[in-house]
C-alpha cells in the first residue's frame, strides 16, 4: 500500500503538471508494447525509423567578445566511446579520485587534479550504467545484459557481482550499506553493498511509450527518490524497498499513446530541504522535503536535466535554451538562446559559472548573473551527452567518443 504524504512517512500529497513538446520524438523514443501501436504510428504521418527529422537546426557558435580563458587541466582516453546517445555514462568524483567507465569494459580511476592513472580494470562487459560510488570502498557499474559488477576504489579488483531483472541504463547508488539499481523494466533493487545480495525490489508500471534512459535514483535520508516514465515522483524506503509516497508531478494529456508521452528522465536535485525534478513534456517543479508539499511548479520540458545553487536553479530546455530560475518561486531570472538545437548536456554550476555541453563536444561556460556566453573550449571530438561534473571552478567531462578531462576558467 502507499501512504500519502511528504518525503518521509508522513504528509500530504500534490498533483500538478502541464504539457509541450519534444523535437527529438524520432530518436528518443522506446517503444514498449510496438504491435498495438503500429496504426498510430503509421496514421501519425511520420516516421520513426527513417523519414524527416523535425530537430531544429543546430545553432551557429558565435565569437565571444572578450572570452575568458578556459584551460585543460588534464586530458585522457578511456575506452573506445560509446555507439548510441542513449548511453550516458557519467564519472563519479569522490575523496579527490575521478572513476569511469566506457561501453566496451574499461573502468578507471584519477587523481582528480593531475589525472594520473592510479588503476584500469578492463571487464570485458558492455557498461551502460555508471559509474557509482559506495562511501570510501566501491566502484559500482551495470550492463546490458542486467549484471551489476562492484570494484574495490582501492585497486580496481572485483569484490562481488549480482544479477538484476533487465539493463541497466542508470548510474547504480549507494548510501547506508545497500546499493539501488534502477532497471529498464521499471524496476528498484536494492542489493548489499558488502556482498551484492538481493535486499529487495520494487516494480511500478511502465506506460507504453517513454524515452530511452533512466535517471539514477537520489538516495538522502533513507529514502530512494526517482522521478517515473508516467510523470510520477517515487519515494521509497530505503533499507526495505517499501514505498512511502508517490506524486504526480506532470501529468499524461492528450488520446494517444504518443500524445501521452511523458517521462522524468532527468536525475533530482536537493538543495538544503526542497527537491527539484523536471519533465519532459512536463513541468519544473520544487518540493517540500519536510512536508511533501509542492512549493512552486511551472510549464518546462527538459530531457537533459537540471543543477541548482544557493540561489538560482539551471536547466536546459527541450530546445536546448538554458534558464537560470528563481529557486524560491521559479520564476526566470535569465534566458540563453544561442545554442537552441546544440542538444545541450545537463549545465552544471560552479563556484562563479554554469557549464554546459553540446553535441560537438564542446563545453560553455555562463555568466550566472546574466546568462552570457563568457567562456568556451572544445573538450571532446564527439558528443557531451552525460552531465559535466563539478568541484569549485573545476569542471570534470566524459564524452561520448570515450574522451574524460578535467577544465578550469578564469583562473
Amino acid at each position: 500500500a502507499r501512504t500519502g504524504g511528504g518525503i518521509h512517512p508522513c504528509g500530504s500529497s500534490a498533483r500538478t503538471g502541464s504539457d509541450s513538446s519534444r523535437l527529438y520524438l524520432r530518436t528518443m523514443i522506446m517503444v514498449r508494447r510496438l504491435l498495438p501501436l503500429l496504426f498510430l504510428v503509421l496514421s501519425a504521418g511520420c516516421s520513426w525509423f527513417g523519414g524527416s527529422d523535425n530537430s531544429l537546426p543546430p545553432a551557429e557558435l558565435k565569437t565571444i567578445a572578450q572570452p575568458m580563458e578556459v584551460r585543460s587541466l588534464w586530458e585522457t582516453q578511456i575506452g573506445a566511446g560509446a555507439k548510441s546517445q542513449f548511453i550516458r555514462l557519467t564519472p563519479a568524483l569522490a575523496d579527490g579520485r575521478l572513476y569511469a567507465a566506457s561501453f566496451d569494459g574499461a573502468v578507471v580511476a584519477l587523481d582528480a587534479l593531475s589525472g594520473q592513472r592510479l588503476w584500469e580494470t578492463q571487464t570485458q562487459l558492455p557498461i551502460t550504467g555508471g559509474v557509482g560510488v559506495s562511501g570510501n570502498d566501491l566502484v559500482l557499474f551495470g550492463t546490458n545484459k542486467g549484471e551489476v559488477v562492484a570494484l574495490r576504489q582501492e585497486n580496481g579488483q572485483e569484490a562481488w557481482r549480482a544479477q538484476v531483472s533487465s539493463e541497466v541504463l542508470a548510474p547504480p547508488r549507494a548510501a547506508s550499506g545497500i546499493v539501488v539499481v534502477r532497471t529498464g523494466d521499471g524496476k528498484f533493487t536494492g542489493l548489499d553493498a558488502r556482498t551484492g545480495e538481493r535486499r529487495w525490489v520494487y516494480a511500478h508500471v511502465l506506460p507504453a511509450l517513454s524515452l530511452r534512459g533512466d535517471a539514477p535514483p537520489l538516495l538522502t535520508q533513507n529514502l530512494v527518490i526517482a522521478g517515473l516514465e508516467t510523470g510520477k515522483l517515487l519515494v521509497l524506503s530505503l533499507d526495505k524497498g517499501l514505498p512511502v509516497t508517490e506524486k504526480t508531478i506532470a501529468p499524461p494529456r492528450g488520446r494517444t499513446e504518443i500524445e501521452r508521452l511523458i517521462d522524468i528522465d532527468a536525475e533530482p536535485k536537493i538543495f538544503g530541504d526542497t527537491l527539484y525534478m523536471v519533465a519532459y513534456r512536463g513541468s519544473i517543479a520544487a518540493i517540500d522535503m519536510r512536508s511533501g508539499n509542492l512549493l512552486w511548479n511551472r510549464e518546462l520540458s527538459s530531457y537533459a536535466g537540471l543543477d541548482v545553487d544557493a540561489r538560482q536553479v539551471y536547466v536546459s530546455d527541450e530546445t536546448d535554451a538554458v534558464l537560470a530560475l528563481d529557486r524560491r518561486n521559479g520564476g526566470t531570472l535569465w534566458k540563453q538562446a544561442e545554442m537552441t538545437g546544440r542538444r545541450l548536456s545537463a549545465p552544471v554550476a560552479t563556484d562563479q559559472h554554469v557549464v554546459v555541453g553540446d553535441f560537438e563536444g564542446y563545453l560553455h561556460w555562463l555568466s550566472k548573473d546574466s546568462g552570457q556566453i563568457v567562456g568556451r573550449i572544445r573538450a571532446a571530438s564527439k558528443a557531451i551527452v552525460a552531465p559535466p561534473l563539478a568541484a569549485g571552478n573545476i569542471v570534470f567531462v566524459q564524452g561520448q567518443g570515450g574522451a574524460l578531462g578535467a577544465f578550469r576558467a578564469g583562473e
